[in-house]
């Protein structure tokens, strides 16, 4: 099709479509927002009515979900140490990310979600934000978005950018339209030499892509954290073996629990932490232990573990690096499904050794650092994950050598936050002498 048409009838077919979809993802939204409180509000903003800014020239910041909100956790950190007047606004798309950037900055950043990408809700958006410069973490390719920032002269990074193969190839169905889109005032921060070359492909400015490396791996979890796990390790669990089964998804609790009826098989008082990834299927975990006759503790209650519970749920939000912390052996969930994957760098971090299925497209770089180095097991099922938590249950010197070994990996591969902020401080330089977006 790209071949055969201009970039503009391409994007004005893509505009179309966009708004076709429209009505239908305000009602996905609005269903959504019935089932869960915390989304209230959210469709209004994504059709760009945000709160305005209460001055002009800040910075945006786009993370997508809880993965990219604790990946800009380290970025804000450093801009803030060089332009600690530089008010930010900090976008996301899903409810738990911003629950976790809530979590994380409190009102010390403006927080909203990003608007569908249709012409006049990213206008909207930008008149009401005003951004001097946008920083996208991760690749969100937005044709309207984009568009609308090369109109309004807002330059635009796009920080730990990754293109797999498969995005490629879709992309170049309508090459026409992403050659045009990516030939703004853009600057992109690759992920890696290959991420690079597939942005040039696509039709990047080779002399605006460089190569930056995975903000994500400069993750530094808290240290309130690491203590309040220490803490709860001491005073609940101190002498039990214990894992925990992190973001899991509808199949893996399931998984998970067969799992731990085996460990505890060898290890009688083994304990199990599951952390559903959506706030939504609590309730549905809270049934499936009922049915099965399993004793548990939700957190919510604000009770602890018993000694003669098997499983402690986490019904809350923004404790997960709590309890990697606590935990001798961490299953990241997302893995065992075709999701892709969520974080397998807060465990490694932490110094854990980790457990995962063969769905980890989401971060495939990041998943090869980890098994390479010994790190990361690979499970494809509940059997095998049953053997791989009692086989680091029995031998703890092994299970400290894996996680240690993790922790290694990450520590050699830090240092993206500082080549993406060589990228982003010229711009805010040269942006101080530019309009707001809402003069435009």
């Amino acid at each position: 099709m790209s071949s055969r048409l201009t970039a503009s009838t391409v994007y004005a077919l893509y505009v179309l479509l966009t708004c076709l979809a429209l009505p239908f993802a305000l009602a996905a939204d609005a269903w959504k927002s019935l089932r869960n409180p915390e989304q209230r509000g959210r469709a209004v903003q994504r059709l760009g009515f945000v709160s305005p800014s209460p001055r002009p020239g800040c910075l945006w910041v786009h993370a997508v979900s809880v993965g990219e909100v604790q990946a800009a956790a380290s970025l804000l950190k450093a801009l803030r140490v060089r332009h600690p007047d530089l008010p930010v606004t900090l976008s996301t798309v899903t409810p738990t990310g911003a629950a976790r950037a809530k979590a994380l900055f409190g009102d010390s950043v403006r927080q909203c979600y990003l608007p569908y990408d249709t012409p006049w809700a990213m206008r909207r958006f930008l008149v009401r934000v005003q951004p001097r410069l946008a920083v996208m973490l991760e690749t969100e390719i937005w044709p309207a978005l984009y568009r609308e920032l090369g109109r309004r002269r807002v330059p635009l990074v796009i920080g730990s950018a990754r293109l797999s193969n498969r995005s490629v190839d879709r992309y170049r169905r309508v090459s026409a339209l992403i050659r045009r889109t990516l030939a703004g005032n853009i600057v992109i921060g690759a992920q890696s030499v290959a991420d690079a070359e597939r942005f040039c492909e696509l039709g990047a400015a080779p002399e605006r892509v460089h190569v930056t490396g995975n903000v994500k791996l400069d993750l530094q979890i808290p240290e309130s954290a690491i203590d309040a796990g220490q803490d709860f390790r001491r005073r609940y669990a101190l002498h039990r073996p214990m894992w925990i089964a992190g973001s899991t998804h509808e199949g893996e609790e399931e998984a998970a629990l067969t799992a731990h009826a085996t460990t505890r098989t060898r290890h009688p008082d083994a304990l199990l932490v599951i952390v559903p990834r959506h706030p939504q299927r609590f309730e549905a975990v809270r049934a499936a232990l009922r049915r099965g006759g399993i004793s548990f503790t939700q957190r919510s209650s604000g009770g602890a573990p018993a000694e003669g519970d098997a499983v402690f749920l986490l019904d809350t939000l923004g404790e997960l690096q709590t309890f990697y912390a606590a935990a001798d052996v961490a299953f990241v969930g997302g893995t065992l499904v075709p999701v892709g994957g969520h974080n397998l760098l807060e465990p490694a971090v932490l110094g854990r050794p980790i457990l995962a299925g063969p769905y980890t497209h989401n971060a495939p770089e990041i998943a090869r650092l980890l098994a390479e180095s010994g790190a990361l097991s690979i499970v494809s099922d509940a059997a095998e994950l049953a053997r791989q938590v009692t086989g680091l249950f029995d031998d703890p010197p092994r299970a400290a050598a894996a996680g240690g070994r993790g922790e290694s990996a990450v520590a050699a591969n830090r240092g993206a936050v500082d080549r993406l902020l060589a990228l982003i401080e010229p711009l805010l330089t040269s942006s101080d002498e530019r309009p707001a977006a809402s003069s435009a």
